[in-house]
């Protein structure tokens, strides 16, 4: 999942560096913080959120195959 969520962040960024992202596990919760540079935070998030939201509903699409509940944030 942490591949999937790096390799679409990464695509829509230009500093590919900056881009980290934390994984912190629950008993049956995922939850993924991506964190990049922050003058490349409106890139992610996209207009009205639709790409943040896009990214979101991916992953959670990804973690109900794996029977898990995931969320992702996006940090200053």
């Amino acid at each position: 999942m942490e591949e999937i969520l790096r390799t679409i962040v990464e695509n829509l960024v230009d500093n590919k560096e900056a881009v980290s992202i934390e994984k912190e596990e629950g008993d049956f919760k995922d939850i993924y913080k991506i964190k990049v540079d922050q003058s490349e935070m409106g890139k992610i998030i996209g207009r009205q959120g639709k790409i943040a939201q896009s990214i979101r509903t991916l992953a959670k699409s990804l973690g109900a195959k794996e029977k898990r509940k995931v969320d992702v944030e996006f940090v200053d």
